[in-house]
């Protein structure tokens, strides 16, 4: 023990000894008086809000997906990797077989993005029994489900893999569904919940109308926009073809465009009741002053230019309501005559022509008017302008420019978004109608709606009547632009259709373009229809009062029954879903594998009521 415990060893000990102590004190003192790291902040949690129907029918829906990864470099089989997940994935093996042995990064490379919580749940199950559950990992991030799928998708629009709108409402409210964090927040914050003005199920209807119709007329695409007249609220919002929500990326380009806010084309005759409107309100005609169609307008300019349009017939001597009901080119163009040019695209313009509505969609175009400093401004602009050319608009300018003769004279503003809502329900913003700058005095707007109950009753636009509700309409069908040889083309028609109903009172402004039809383009034989069929579906969906509709004395009481919440029970019998809404089956989609097919009401279901229920069980609902 002596001889162990010598003098150098002891020395060689403590000097050791005091070296680590030097160092350790060292570092202490560095740690204490140096600067001290940021403290870790949490991350809030943003709940992106809902997108309802003004009724609250959930038209998107916050949810969460997942994106699998692997580190390719420790998967040492790729192919049985493949094949164990292949079918879960929804994928060829082969596929993920590629994806693996070619990743250029080895350390982690994705396999698929946005698979289902069921997906994820599913791969776990298959993994945790597998070699290759420690090289996945799932990244968790924020999406949508939208419940109808294609309806009104364009006005809904679409939410990316960032987590941030792309188009539509869920792009123009974005601040709005996914408020940005400020500073120091933390915990869970909560978008706020977006009502529409649309009425989903009239929606629904009003689509299969738009898309019946665009099958029987072989049309490129249809515009329908149904309006409250009173106050500015759209209660349904058509553009077809349109894009199925859920996979918006598979969409064609045709699919996504919203149409009646970023297409801007020449209307053609429904143009006139504004251009008469004008006319007469500035006192350049009156109700009782003639015209005479001979079948053409010609003029000759000071410079010796012939200005030359044709009308489809000899109409004779003819008034404004005449002019309108028969739609004469040459009377029109006889009117412009004595209306002072710049006066003329004052009205257009106060009609809301060549600017943006304002209603809360992304992208709108202000459309074209042009004035006499225009390079294309010629002789022939303002009586073709009057006639619906030489100038272009919108589907929403054209309802928007019908409100004034729907309200006497006053234009009401266009919206989309019915009220505003926090995660408690708490109502941050309802619509108020809003009146914009008075246009035509009272008296004109009256005289426009009975001459476009005339041109229902006994005009062009006599396929739209209704009979039992007193109904306004103006046809029109425009040559489209030859974008290939200039010019217009031969073969290439947009027809459209303007309707106001009931005359007495309106509460509604019904507008529909189809373009490009194929065979008849005339508005008043394949539009007209079309305006007839969707108004009877909005009254009758309304509640509107029909002329000779019986009527029963009622307490004004009436009882709903409110259906039972729908549970998925694993060991517990399969519930019935028949007759469900969607809105029944929401709550389950995020912890069941459940595939939607169709809209409205489950009409069938798979497997059947009473069978066996368990966590891997696939349900399909069928829906009409």
């Amino acid at each position: 023990m002596t001889g162990f415990f010598r003098k150098g060893r002891v020395i060689f000990c403590l000097v050791f000894c005091a070296a680590i102590m030097i160092v350790v004190y060292a570092k202490f003192f560095s740690l204490a008086l140096g600067k001290q790291p940021a403290p870790r902040v949490r991350v809030p949690v943003v709940e992106r809000g809902a997108i309802v129907d003004r009724n609250g029918k959930q038209l998107a829906v916050q949810t969460d997906f997942f994106h699998i990864g692997v580190t390719p470099s420790k998967i040492r089989s790729p192919e049985t990797f493949s094949l164990l997940v292949a079918g879960t994935l929804e994928m060829d093996p082969a596929e993920i077989e590629s994806k693996i042995r070619t990743a250029t990064n080895p350390n982690f490379t994705y396999i698929k993005k946005k698979i289902s919580r069921a997906q994820r749940d599913e791969l776990q199950k298959i993994l945790s029994e597998s070699e290759f559950a420690d090289f996945v990992k799932f990244d968790k991030i924020p999406g949508r489900i939208y419940p109808e799928n294609s309806l009104a998708s364009q006005l809904i629009g679409y939410m990316g893999d960032a987590g941030r709108g792309l188009s539509g409402i869920e792009y123009s409210q974005q601040s709005v569904l996914q408020p940005e964090p400020k500073p120091g927040e933390t915990g869970t914050i909560h978008g706020d919940n977006i009502y529409l003005t649309i009425d989903a199920d009239l929606q629904y209807k009003l689509e299969k109308i738009a898309k019946n119709a665009m099958e029987t007329t072989m049309a490129e695409n249809i515009m329908l926009i149904a309006a409250n007249a009173v106050n500015g609220e759209i209660l349904s919002y058509v553009s077809l073809p349109s894009a199925n929500l859920n996979a918006y990326s598979f969409a064609d380009k045709e699919e996504t465009i919203d149409r009646p806010a970023v297409a801007a084309y020449e209307p053609g005759s429904v143009f006139k009741i504004f251009s008469v409107a004008s006319f007469l309100d500035a006192g350049s005609i009156t109700p009782d002053d003639s015209f005479l169609c001979d079948g053409i307008y010609q003029r000759k300019t000071n410079l010796g230019e012939t200005i030359t349009i044709k009308c489809l017939d000899h109409h004779g001597w003819i008034n404004a309501r005449t002019a309108l009901k028969y739609s004469c080119n040459d009377a029109l163009a006889q009117m412009s005559e004595r209306m002072e040019t710049n006066t003329f695209l004052s009205y257009i313009r106060k009609f809301g022509f060549g600017e943006r509505t304002g209603v809360e969609l992304p992208a709108e175009t202000r459309g074209s008017v042009k004035n006499v400093n225009d390079r294309y401004w010629s002789a022939r602009s303002k009586p073709t302008m009057s006639i619906g050319q030489e100038i272009s608009v919108s589907a929403l300018q054209m309802v928007q420019a019908a409100t004034a003769l729907a309200n006497g004279g006053v234009p009401i503003q266009l919206t989309v978004i019915q009220r505003i809502t926090d995660v408690d329900g708490n109502i941050k913003y309802i619509h108020k109608p809003q009146t914009k700058e008075r246009v035509l005095n009272a008296a004109s707007a009256q005289y426009l709606l009975s001459c476009m109950e005339t041109t229902a009753k006994s005009g062009t636009g006599t396929r739209a009547a209704l009979g039992d509700i007193s109904i306004g309409v103006k046809t029109g069908t425009a040559q489209m632009a030859d974008t290939v040889h200039g010019g217009y083309s031969d073969t290439d028609f947009l027809s459209n259709c303007m309707a106001i109903f009931p005359i007495e009172k309106p509460e509604i402004i019904l507008y529909i373009v189809i373009e490009k039809a194929k065979g008849e383009t005339y508005a008043g034989r394949i539009v007209a229809p079309v305006i007839a069929e969707a108004a009877d579906e909005i009254i009758d969906h309304l509640g509107m009062t029909r002329n000779g509709a019986a009527s029963l004395e009622h307490s004004g009481k009436i009882t709903i029954k409110d259906n039972a919440p729908l549970a998925l029970v694993p060991g517990r019998p399969m519930p019935n879903f028949l007759g469900r809404p969607k809105c029944d089956i929401i709550p389950l989609l995020e912890t069941a594998n459940i595939k939607i097919t169709g809209e409205g009401w489950v009409v069938a279901q798979n497997p059947q009521p009473g069978m066996p229920y368990t966590e891997n069980t696939e349900i399909e609902l069928t829906f009409e």
